[in-house]
């Protein structure tokens, strides 16, 4: 079994943050996290998250709202980004992590689509999967009324929405139709198995506990069983060839660590192209949770530089 986590094993700048998330966090339930979605829904959607940068529009891909942000500004041939929220396959609504992307957005000449995919409480695997590959698919077959460079779909996210961008990169491969140029799955939730990391593992912000409800609402009876999709938990893939140029990060007590671990090793012995750090001491998306703090400004930099990067490094053509 893995240790609990002590304070003394938090980054020294988050550990003030870390006591305060833990104590307000309470004890995880399934009742606990739809209201959490409940109050996400009525707060985020309300409010001018746009501003003066982004432009905003909401469409529909067969049943998912998707919502499209765009920099004012935005120029032909831009990089089409498919952006998948976290929230533990539980909660959770694109708007809600508008402050996150909006750096990609206004640092290159990016759109963004943002599912708002099924939560497990509403239709479980594969009901996310598959809008986001419909939603991918939308922005392939409509490209030139976007002003998207077909050369270059990307794919992103963080926690369970990194997880989901790391499934929609294996399903996209395998189902032959839609080339993806890079992905970004950052601390992307892989594993429904237990790993060291994630063993009784109570670090702030997600935790086991938190996880095994989250896994079991999204598989079901499958759950830690053989029969679990890669599609599903990407960490059970066997086959990396052939996948796209990836970055991530993850910090060092957050509990997917081992499995982001093993999956960037697969990744690399594939000879995917991957970029990749370790945030020592961090939990579960502390760079959202304190992100004026020195190492989290670190994070967000190196993900946004490596993201400058791919938008002038990484095309990949579409078949025809």
């Amino acid at each position: 079994m893995a240790k609990k986590i002590k304070r003394s094993m938090i980054h020294k700048e988050l550990r003030n943050l870390g006591s305060f998330v833990r104590f307000f966090a309470g004890r995880p339930s399934m009742k606990k996290f739809i209201r959490i979605h409940k109050r996400q829904v009525k707060w985020f959607k309300g409010r001018n998250i746009t501003k003066k940068d982004l432009d905003l529009e909401q469409i529909y891909v067969d049943d998912c709202r998707v919502a499209i942000f765009r920099p004012k500004d935005l120029k032909p041939n831009a990089v089409g980004l498919l952006w998948l929220h976290g929230g533990g396959h539980v909660n959770g609504i694109p708007e809600m992590e508008s402050d996150y992307f909006k750096k990609f957005l206004l640092n290159t000449n990016t759109i963004l689509f943002a599912p708002d995919y099924s939560k497990s409480h509403q239709e479980p695997f594969p009901k996310a999967l598959e809008q986001s590959y419909s939603v991918l698919k939308y922005m392939k077959d409509n490209a030139s009324s976007y002003g998207i460079n077909t050369d270059q779909l990307f794919v992103a996210g963080v926690s369970a929405g990194g997880g989901l961008a790391a499934a929609l990169t294996l399903y996209a491969r395998d189902k032959k139709e839609i080339e993806i140029a890079f992905q970004m799955p950052l601390y992307p939730m892989l594993d429904d198995r237990f790993t060291e990391s994630n063993k009784d593992n109570d670090a702030p912000m997600w935790n086991t506990k938190s996880n095994i409800i989250a896994w079991k609402r999204y598989l079901g009876d499958k759950y830690q069983t053989d029969d679990v999709s890669y599609y599903a938990a990407p960490a059970r893939a066997r086959d990396f060839t052939n996948l796209p140029p990836t970055l991530t990060f993850i910090g060092g007590i957050d509990l997917f660590k081992d499995e982001t671990v093993a999956y960037v090793n697969n990744l690399k012995a594939a000879g995917v192209e991957t970029k990749f750090k370790i945030y020592e001491g961090c939990f579960h998306a502390f760079e959202v949770l304190s992100f004026w703090k020195s190492v989290s400004k670190d994070a967000i930099e190196f993900s946004l530089n490596g993201y400058i990067y791919a938008t002038k490094n990484y095309f990949k053509k579409q078949k025809q």
